[in-house]
């Protein structure tokens, strides 16, 4: 299982897209789980919004395919209760408000039934990868936490088993790693770090090499200075240029940074200047992940 994670407008949805439709061109079954109901994953393979139930949205010709589905703590509740004898009323209990009224009594217990099926998908062996796309790098971090703060707090029954079951999930690092993703500008980076030394710290998670999105292709030549073309057109590509080089060099400057701070392997994805994406799009992000996973160290993919 692998958990993409990252500050809110960073591109970790398009991550975990272009994540699962590299796995599938290796001939992989992959299944993508949103947990908050929010992301364009599926419409990211031109399939429109994803269900509770499981759907099929891209089919390599190597055999591998990617599956997505929406994983709701409300949904998750009811499927709990239906295995604990609790079918009849468990829909009933979940519209009419329960799991808020035991949420509030018990914080992280929502994060808890979302995690558990998760567990229950990866030990069943619902796909040969599970991605997840974690919310934005704050409530990551709560929702990660989660576990072991109920390990804690409910020393015993069945709260603190399944609890303790998915901790022993989380931190095994050959179970579950956490791939977070930045832009290469100073807010991002900075929460970066700090999620990925408070996963690490706190949690016990294992990370994978970070992703940074939204770099911007190095053209030769570019140095800032002005064109040799004939006026007008001079200075308008004097501007581009000059703009196009001053933020080839923050973007470098954020990226030395980062490997500074945080020594980890970095995967970059270029940045894409035709808006809005299109599988297509997904489809050459797989191949830039493929070619920078290629090129990674053999101890750092093991």
């Amino acid at each position: 299982m692998v958990i993409v994670a990252g500050k809110g407008g960073v591109g970790k949805t398009v991550v975990t897209a272009s994540l699962a439709r590299a796995a599938a061109s290796l001939g992989l079954q992959v299944l993508m789980i949103d947990v908050q109901g929010r992301s364009s994953l599926g419409r990211l393979f031109d399939d429109g919004e994803l269900t509770y139930e499981t759907q099929e949205l891209f089919r390599h010709a190597s055999g591998g395919t990617v599956t997505g589905r929406v994983l709701s703590p409300d949904e998750a509740l009811v499927e709990w209760l239906e295995d604990h004898g609790m079918k009849r009323v468990a829909r009933r209990m979940a519209k009419t408000g329960v799991l808020e009224v035991v949420a509030t009594a018990t914080p992280g217990i929502k994060d808890l039934l979302v995690l558990a099926k998760v567990k229950q998908l990866e030990r069943a062996g619902a796909a040969d990868l599970i991605l997840i796309d974690a919310p934005a790098a704050g409530h990551a971090i709560t929702f990660m936490q989660a576990p072991a703060s109920l390990v804690e707090t409910a020393r015993v029954g069945a709260i603190n088993r399944q609890a303790q079951d998915v901790l022993d999930m989380l931190s095994d690092r050959t179970r579950c790693r956490v791939i977070l993703v930045t832009l290469p500008e100073e807010t991002p980076v900075n929460e970066l770090v700090e999620t990925a030394f408070a996963l690490e710290d706190e949690v016990g998670l294992a990370l994978a090499p970070v992703v940074v999105n939204g770099v911007y292709p190095v053209l030769d030549g570019l140095d800032g200075s002005a064109p040799q073309v004939a006026e007008p057109a001079a200075t308008d590509l004097a501007v581009a240029g000059s703009l196009r080089h001053r933020r080839q060099t923050l973007q470098s400057e954020q990226t030395a940074r980062l490997a500074a701070e945080l020594p980890l392997p970095q995967l970059v994805l270029s940045h894409r200047f035709d808006g809005m994406l299109e599988p297509a799009d997904i489809a050459d992000m797989a191949e830039e992940l493929l070619s920078g996973i290629a090129a990674l160290p053999d101890q750092v993919i093991a």
